[in-house]
């Protein structure tokens, strides 16, 4: 008798694919996680959105527990910098994400501008991709991003499992 190995990252909703979104642990600004997450649905995601204020471990564990195809943090306060080298790390030590794609935007500084540098430095700490232009270029980029990972996504869950007999 073949035996069917079970999706190693289901939807417990759905099985459609699915994105976690989340703001930082000392933004408290929701009008951004919501757009976000319009988005998303838009393009063919379910959502869990985690809300605002949300704690490092508490990140941590969701997105383990969630097992999301993209992770979307993000920021308007000014302090997600900061907070994004602190907590994407986290994200990446864990196996169960290795390589689910994370993605950060929103305003990264204090300062008011654009700085190219903490990009930089967030896509070394492990995001796939740092939206930090402020314009609707960044939206249009996440928009087929968000596309892309349902598209890919839907795209695995309709091959043919792999049997054993």
């Amino acid at each position: 008798m073949p035996r069917v190995l079970p999706d190693l990252n289901p939807s417990p909703r759905t099985g459609r694919p699915r994105a976690l979104v989340s703001g930082v642990a000392s933004d408290s600004h929701t009008w951004n996680l919501v757009y976000l997450q319009l988005v998303c649905e838009e393009e063919g995601l379910d959502v869990v959105n985690l809300g605002p204020c949300v704690p490092d471990d508490l990140l941590v564990t969701e997105c383990v527990d969630q097992r999301p195809d993209l992770v979307v943090i993000s920021t308007v306060n000014g302090h997600g910098y900061r907070e994004g080298l602190r907590v994407v790390p986290k994200l990446r030590a864990r196996p169960e994400l290795a390589g689910v794609p994370i993605v950060m935007g929103g305003r990264l500084g204090v300062t008011g501008r654009r700085e190219d540098d903490l990009a930089d430095e967030l896509t070394a700490a492990g995001c796939d991709r740092v939206f930090d232009r402020g314009g609707p270029e960044d939206i249009e980029e996440f928009r087929t991003l968000a596309a892309t990972v349902a598209w890919k996504a839907d795209d695995a869950a309709a091959r043919t499992p792999v049997q054993f007999g």
